[in-house]
């Protein structure tokens, strides 16, 4: 499919990244996902390629580049080679853009450096044991102090947790407020309270450390406020299209990576003489496929444009997230069915996408809750 959403310094970019992934990650991916965690060398060769944050300003160590298209070639060819280990989407992607739109200058210069060159990770902390999409269920306080905030509760699923080196904790500053109590706070390595639970076990996402995060009495100074008080809320509200639409494009490249992988083997099996893609029902199964990751494709690639533009909102990145995701789980089903029992091997490519595809309809909003977000909006 010839898509006419990238310039020639983007196919550029999207072959430094396939280098990368052959030199730095292919080798060791199994390792890393033995360990379920990788090193932090790792983040540090990425940074030196220029694979980390690439909206930061020059002024602040990055490349400065506003253009969301370059995080796109990255996610693509991450999730469309299967490598998911590196948690470099949720740093780029997600957490460092709070950064740069409301960190104060001193706030800049001290975290966003590192961030570029890998020497700073970053999680950010909004799940808890007790509360997941419903963010206003938020329960982790932040009591004002003076010159600090004391901040307490509990996080869970958090990823990069293991390795992060700040975290943006979402707390409860005003618990009359409604929307408008939740306060950003940076925790930072070190600081006395702050502990790491458990690196979880999950189904898929083997190499990504996803960390139970405790905060009992953490003084955290108010340097570290991120934005203003009270306006957690909206920051989370703001951001969130761009982190729906990063897995929009990392579903739809995982399901364009199945649908060839089911392809190859059907042309290459045979059964009864001949090779499994010549029956029928293959034939449509594969048919199917294609034509709905061209389709799902054409959408994500409009949602981009979209949100070049700064268009993008709330309703159609909803839109994009539960369709591409829920399109990637079935897609991915009927790739391990087409491959039989080899589809149940681990060694098998189409074995590592069915586990780490199955988080997708779940992180980053559930395919529920944006089927409700999409819901309100027509008002019904």
């Amino acid at each position: 499919m010839t898509r006419d959403i990238f310039e020639p310094e983007h196919e550029a970019f999207r072959q430094t990244v396939r280098t990368f992934l052959e030199k730095e990650v292919h080798p060791y991916d199994e390792e890393w996902r033995a360990a379920g965690i990788v090193p932090r060398d790792v983040w540090l060769k990425a940074g030196e390629q220029g694979l980390l944050c690439f909206d930061v300003p020059e002024a602040y160590g990055g490349p400065g580049i506003d253009d969301f298209r370059f995080n796109a070639v990255f996610n693509e060819e991450f999730v469309g080679s299967g490598h998911t280990s590196i948690g470099a989407s949720v740093h780029t992607d997600v957490i460092v853009p709070y950064i740069v739109s409301l960190g104060t200058e001193e706030q800049k210069q001290r975290w966003l450096p590192g961030c570029v060159s890998g020497e700073i990770i970053t999680a950010i902390a909004m799940t808890e044991p007790g509360t997941g999409s419903d963010l206003q269920g938020i329960r982790t306080t932040a009591v004002d102090k003076g010159d600090h905030f004391v901040l307490n509760g509990a996080k869970t699923f958090i990823s990069n947790g293991i390795n992060a080196d700040i975290v943006i904790v979402v707390a409860r500053t005003d618990p009359d407020a409604g929307s408008k109590g939740f306060s950003l706070l940076v925790v930072e390595r070190g600081m006395e309270g702050f502990e790491r639970g458990r690196n979880l076990e999950k189904i898929g996402l083997h190499g990504q450390d996803t960390a139970e995060l405790s905060f009992t009495d953490v003084i955290v100074p108010k340097e570290n406020l991120l934005g203003e008080v009270g306006h957690g809320f909206y920051y989370l509200m703001q951001n969130l299209p761009q982190e729906r639409l990063i897995i929009a494009v990392q579903a739809v490249a995982g399901a364009a990576a199945v649908a060839q992988l089911s392809t190859d083997y059907a042309k290459d099996r045979t059964a009864f003489g001949k090779p499994i893609g010549s029956f029928q029902h293959n034939r449509f199964v594969l048919a199917e496929m294609l034509t709905e990751v061209r389709v799902t494709q054409a959408f994500v690639d409009q949602c981009l444009r979209k949100h070049l533009d700064g268009k993008l909102d709330t309703v159609e990145a909803s839109m994009a997230k539960w369709w591409t995701t829920e399109l990637q789980n079935r897609l991915v089903a009927q790739g391990v069915q087409m491959h039989g029992g080899y589809g149940y091997m681990n060694e098998y490519p189409i074995a590592r996408h069915f586990v780490d595809a199955r988080i997708s309809t779940i992180y980053g909003g559930t395919t529920q809750v944006m089927k409700e977000i999409i819901g309100r909006s027509i008002g019904v």
